[in-house]
């Protein structure tokens, strides 16, 4: 059978991969705890599922407009000018099937063929993928354990030629934590500065689970608003994943033609789901807020956990709920069956030796580390934790 060669340009996405390997040993009755997945295992807010229930008992069910309930794109505008300073029109708002299909919105509207696009490492694991599927080129550009795993100012520059479409980063970032600070941000727009034809994709996902302080945004430097694009969605801030919303913000020709895009492929999100992110937009904050607070204390004892174990270094994470060590300590070494080459070997030794799920740094761009998720109990953790320690004490 002849499948299309595009195929060969993209890969299953590794998050997924492991989850699926995991919940396989799981059918098998081995208790494996998972870390690899990137959602949070809250349950959505219960004013929110009321929402979409009454939803339909109001007769959302029908085609919804392709790029989303006007009511929804005034919120998220509204959203954006209260807590980000940042003026949009509705029509500059599109309303998608979660993030992932928001990103690849964009990359279709702005790429052709041999477009580069800059990916900065780390980087989550689709932004290679999209950018191959609609043609482009990734460029991706290493930044290392030493600078916290963040682009340098002098890196962007080195990595910007006449062909160079787009930057895409996220922040707070999967799979590392960090944030950009506003000092950060303005370096980089200094440089951007100077490229007009660049566009800057800011990938704002986990804009609401951050432990240090104000969200910070590309999109304070008004010069640059004419090229800058901004992902989000429900899924993270929300625990909302299951619904599928994410949205992006962009110039008005772009958002254009992400809606004719979305036309031919999905057509609009999910009618009464987008009742109830109107309503999570539009109402208490309380659950949420608490979520965050409850990641913050798994944040905290993770790390505790980690500094216990020889061998990894890690950067303490600023947001989002992952953290993402450098093991190549343990490259090399071997419990006597298994040979860990690499931190893809790594990745699977943990699942088997220990039951542990996580993903290899090497999906996202960093062959040197493991991302480990704690979107799960404390007390799950715990158990993950003490079973890691004592499969990585095996290894000589």
């Amino acid at each position: 059978m002849q499948l299309a060669s595009r195929l060969n340009r993209i890969a299953e996405s590794q998050t997924i991969r492991m989850a699926k390997l995991g919940r396989e040993l799981k059918a098998q009755g081995i208790d494996v705890i998972d870390l690899s997945i990137g959602e949070p295992d809250f349950d959505t807010p219960a004013h929110i599922k009321e929402a979409a229930k009454k939803a339909l008992d109001e007769g959302y069910t029908h085609y919804p407009p392709v790029p989303g309930y006007p009511e929804l794109r005034k919120a998220i505008a509204e959203k954006l000018k209260t807590e980000n300073n940042w003026e949009v029109a509705p029509e500059q708002i599109v309303v998608s099937n979660g993030a992932k299909q928001a990103i690849a919105n964009i990359m279709l509207s702005l790429l052709d063929p041999g477009d580069e696009v800059i990916i900065p490492t780390p980087y989550w694991v689709s932004y290679a993928d999209i950018t191959k599927l609609a043609e482009g080129t990734p460029v991706f550009v290493r930044c290392g354990y030493e600078q916290q795993y963040k682009l340098k100012p002098e890196q962007l520059e080195q990595a910007i030629t006449p062909r160079t479409k787009a930057i895409i980063y996220s922040s707070p970032s999967n799979p590392t934590g960090a944030l950009y600070s506003k000092e950060e941000l303005a370096a980089l727009a200094d440089v951007l500065r100077r490229h007009p034809h660049v566009f800057i994709i800011s990938d704002e996902i986990y804009e609401y689970i951050n432990y240090v302080g104000q969200h910070q945004s590309i999109t304070q430097f008004q010069n640059l608003i004419p090229r800058t694009i901004v992902i989000n969605g429900f899924s993270k801030g929300f625990a909302m994943t299951g619904w599928r919303l994410g949205y992006s913000v962009s110039p008005l020709p772009i958002a254009k033609a992400c809606d004719t895009i979305q036309g031919q492929f999905t057509s609009g999100a999910n009618a009464f789901a987008q009742r109830g992110a109107l309503y999570a937009l539009q109402s208490s904050r309380e659950a949420c807020t608490q979520m965050v607070q409850a990641f913050r204390e798994r944040r905290d004892f993770m790390v505790k956990a980690l500094q216990q174990i020889p061998g990894l270094r890690f950067h303490v994470p600023e947001g989002a709920f992952y953290l993402f060590p450098e093991v190549k300590a343990y490259f090399g070494k071997t419990d006597g069956k298994h040979h860990i080459g690499n931190a893809d070997d790594l990745a699977m030794y943990l699942l088997h030796k220990a039951h542990v799920s996580t993903v290899t740094g090497t999906a996202f761009g960093e062959p040197d580390c493991i991302r480990l998720s704690y979107a799960n109990s404390l007390e799950k953790l715990s158990i993950a934790m003490e079973r890691i320690r004592e499969a990585l004490q095996q290894l000589h």
